[in-house]
């Protein structure tokens, strides 16, 4: 079995990934709470965590992939309450992205996980769970709500690579005076009058950190191999997974941490409050999905993306050539891993998911690839299956005939009349190059 190594988090190292299991692969990746729809960033994690899961399926591991969705949140019940009229119709709103983000993660190319719970449909489970913490002195109740002891819990901060006094001075805490502590965090948030759930302190919901360990441990088992997501999750969201799970369980919950970066545009974090944010789906309206993952795959996952519209001309173009030179052989439904290139290839992606470096093995041999149908076919088994790529050209955009076409077109006639095959072939690159595919045909 390959042998594969992926940046730890909580190490800060890269580590070959060793299962609890020796054949089977627990993944625990955080979803989207569905108020809107998905972003780039959405995109980049979910791709992400895709090509983890098609490359360890690859190299012959099962894996087990739970990927969830916070179906409520106070960003919901604000929602619905807006443009519904009834903030207890937050379930509507949620049905509705969660729809929507299905179809664009899947025209994105992404596998559908083993589980896709909902918060929603876990409620007895956190309940038990939170009730578990109290038990052992991890949480405690308040006023109907009920928090978790941020220092109860000796090691926390050792995700984020903190003291809790740096993080109680980089914190930007709610001031709550039903907390001990500024730095404890809900597990139980109460919630007076109707639509919520009863619980042994009263009516109320889950908080958001609450929900993630619960259902990893509900879908996954007690020891989670990965667990993914954003960078900007690290703290507070994971940290405080960290606690809470270690606490209930009374040891160590996940074994890896695995983050990717933040897309930036124009050297800043996108989001809403700055006006430099884009949906999945306005990308969508210009872009071939497959060219948006084909970009992001072009960037190793652990560096930030500054996102462009100029990249993604560039990976269209890119894109459109790769599809093109792989379009007439078979797509192998498996890969042989003996083959030159396809072993460098594995060997860039199991080396912490460097998806450059693979991708560069293609472009460097990409001349030498389109002499042999065999060698294109066993490449493209790597592109579709692990990659996720469809290796589908795409429509045609028109292309002007401008005079340097022109003169390469009738340089390339010259050099096959004159059978100067290597010349001929330059030429095509070039104009490949310019958007412009030449077919040669008999007569």
């Amino acid at each position: 079995m390959q042998k594969v190594q992926i940046t730890n988090t909580l190490s800060g190292k890269k580590e070959l990934i060793v299962s609890h299991k020796e054949t089977e692969i627990s993944l625990y990746v955080c979803g989207i709470t569905p108020y809107d729809f998905a972003h780039v960033g959405h995109g980049r994690v979910y791709i992400t965590f895709d090509l983890l899961v098609r490359l360890l399926s690859a190299v012959g591991y099962t894996v087990h992939y739970c990927r969830n969705f916070t179906d409520i949140d106070d960003k919901l019940l604000a929602r619905a309450e807006r443009e519904l009229g009834d903030r207890l119709r937050y379930k509507e709103v949620a049905n509705t992205f969660i729809s929507a983000f299905s179809e664009d993660v899947r025209a994105l190319g992404c596998l559908p996980p083993e589980f896709e719970p909902r918060v929603t449909e876990t409620i007895d489970e956190i309940i038990t769970f939170i009730k578990h913490l109290i038990e052992k002195d991890f949480a405690y109740v308040a006023n109907g709500s009920v928090y978790f002891s941020v220092t109860s819990f000796h090691e926390y901060g050792k995700l984020s690579k903190r003291s809790l006094d740096e993080l109680i001075a980089g914190a930007r805490v709610e001031v709550n005076e039903e907390k001990r502590d500024p730095m404890d965090f809900a597990l139980w948030k109460r919630e007076m009058g109707r639509g919520f759930w009863e619980s042994p302190w009263g009516h109320g919901r889950p908080g958001w950190h609450i929900e993630c360990s619960v259902m990893a441990f509900k879908h996954l088992g007690e020891y989670v191999d990965i667990h993914g997501g954003g960078m900007d999750l690290i703290f507070p969201h994971h940290e405080n997974e960290v606690a809470q799970s270690e606490g209930y369980l009374g040891h160590q919950a996940v074994r890896y941490w695995m983050h990717n970066a933040f897309v930036r545009i124009d050297k800043e974090k996108m989001s809403k409050s700055l006006g430099n944010f884009f949906t999945l789906r306005q990308l969508f309206e210009k872009y071939d999905p497959m060219v948006v993952r084909f970009m992001m795959l072009g960037h190793h996952y652990r560096s930030p993306l500054d996102f462009s519209f100029t990249d993604l001309e560039v990976a269209h173009k890119s894109y459109q050539r790769l599809a093109r030179a792989f379009a007439d052989v078979e797509t192998r439904a498996t890969i042989d891993f003996a083959h030159p290139l396809v072993m460098r290839m594995v060997e860039f992606l199991s080396d912490d998911l460097n998806t450059p470096g693979a991708l560069g093995v293609v472009f460097e041999n990409l001349s030498a690839l389109l002499k042999s149908d065999e060698d294109r076919a066993a490449v493209k088994a790597v592109l579709v299956n692990i990659f996720g790529l469809a290796m589908i050209p795409l429509p045609e955009k028109s292309v002007e005939v401008t005079p340097e076409i022109e003169q390469l077109l009738q340089a390339r006639e010259e050099a096959r009349t004159a059978k100067d095959w290597k010349k001929s072939d330059e030429i095509r690159d070039q104009l490949r190059e310019l958007g412009v595919e030449v077919r040669d045909k008999k007569g």
